[in-house]
């Protein structure tokens, strides 16, 4: 599960960071704290499904392209 929350957070601030956004302004677009968007960005929150919703919708893409974006995303190891 941790790899899993680890790839969906840096799917997330991937197409952030495209955008030129924020944390604030992610959230805000997102309707979430600016702090669980940095907890969902760092791996560390299980998003439920209505905030995968969320979150996909502040992007303006399906759930299921965020879903792919995350199992597309590379984590590096140390």
């Amino acid at each position: 599960m941790a790899a899993l929350t680890r790839r969906f957070g840096l799917a997330v601030r991937q197409l952030r960071e495209e955008r030129g956004w924020s944390q604030e302004v992610f959230a805000d677009r997102a309707g979430l704290s600016r702090s669980y968007a940095g907890e969902v960005e760092r791996g560390n929150a299980v998003p439920s499904l209505a905030t995968v919703l969320k979150v996909a919708s502040a992007f303006g893409i399906s759930a299921s392209t965020l879903i792919e974006h995350s199992e597309k995303a590379e984590i590096r190891r140390p």
